[in-house]
């Protein structure tokens, strides 16, 4: 009696649901369930799987090198990550401002897992995030410029809501870099979030960067709403590898 139902169900790409309802007739009532309890079950077990379908999605478009989550960040204070900049961080309620934060740190320190678990985090509470390289980044731009989308590229990367721009700075940018790189922070400005990850501190940038004008344009945009981390101490992935086996 109920297939017609479930073929509609199905035609409507409710599968989810289909399942949840199949499940439901083929086991005994173990209580009484009101028609609204029924339904509420059903709906609720579709909707769950969409929305793990659309995390999985904001996942796979994020492009995490790392698998990191705010739950392993260890507070820290001797390393510069105290509790509450955890949660503070945690909450992305900096993503919904649009402020920008920049994590400071040697080689080895924990900017990019950081960074890389601030991401997942936005992804879980619903905003879509990017991780990208800095040489990543301008040898796409190079590409876009070659192919004629220039446009379209800075077009696509404003619309994420949070950018990770992982070793910031590492090396000397070219003139095309330095105005490639504006684009990129003006388009965000106010707009949206990035998280910079660099060795050097924010003080360091303007000579880094090279060009005064642009410096001082670019700098003004970073750093107008951000929050900076510096974080200190051995490398992490040293002590790691000198660590004794179990």
């Amino acid at each position: 009696m109920l297939e017609p139902t479930i073929e509609k169900l199905t035609s409507l790409r409710l599968g989810t649901m289909v399942a949840a309802l199949r499940e439901m007739l083929s086991q005994p009532p173990k209580q009484a369930l009101s028609f609204e309890e029924k339904l509420s079950l059903l709906v609720d077990r579709e909707w769950q799987e969409r929305e793990n379908r659309k995390l999985q999605k904001r996942l796979k478009d994020a492009k995490l090198t790392k698998k990191a989550s705010v739950e392993n960040l260890i507070a820290d204070p001797a390393r510069g990550l105290e509790r509450d900049t955890i949660r503070e961080l945690s909450s992305c309620n900096w993503i919904e401002h649009k402020h920008n934060l920049v994590i400071v740190g040697a080689t080895g320190t924990g900017k990019s897992y950081l960074a890389a678990a601030l991401a997942e985090q936005a992804c879980r509470r619903g905003y879509r995030a990017l991780l990208l390289r800095m040489p990543r980044l301008f040898e796409e731009l190079a590409i876009a410029r070659a192919q004629g989308n220039y446009g379209a590229t800075l077009a696509r990367l404003a619309k994420f809501d949070l950018i990770i721009l992982d070793d910031f700075l590492m090396t000397p940018l070219t003139d095309t870099e330095r105005r490639d790189l504006l684009e990129v922070v003006d388009d965000r400005q106010e707009s949206s979030s990035t998280i910079f990850t660099s060795q050097t501190p924010p003080k360091t940038w303007h000579s880094a960067i090279g060009d005064p004008t642009i410096a001082d344009a670019i700098c003004d945009r970073i750093l107008h709403h951000a929050k900076a981390i510096t974080l200190k101490g051995p490398s992490l992935r040293k002590a790691a590898s000198v660590a004794p086996s179990s």
